[in-house]
């Protein structure tokens, strides 16, 4: 069996970035300042964090507008989902493996 922690995800080293996901998984979508709000981050810090799961097609960007004001959506992709339930489950093995 592998080392459980070369099974970790780089990209969810971040508490952010986890917390991004965290919220992704369990929500069909979550819309910008939803996510800034849940957790508590200035516009700039989500927006950086948010263009790296982008960038690692972990997530979809979805621009649309309520009335005049505009409205970024964010989605958990199928690889998304599925990069952070295996990180998730090298996160277990790791803390089964220190008993």
């Amino acid at each position: 069996m592998k080392n459980p922690i070369s099974q970790l995800n780089k990209v969810f080293e971040s508490r952010i970035r986890l917390g991004v996901m965290s919220i992704l998984m369990v929500n069909e979508s979550v819309n910008f300042n939803d996510l800034k709000q849940m957790l508590e981050l200035t516009d700039g810090n989500l927006a950086s964090h948010l263009t790296t799961l982008e960038e690692q097609g972990f997530i979809q960007v979805t621009k649309g507008f309520i009335g005049r004001k505009t409205n970024t959506t964010y989605t958990a992709t199928k690889a998304g989902q599925q990069a952070f339930k295996d990180h998730l489950t090298a996160l277990e093995n790791m803390i089964k493996g220190v008993k």
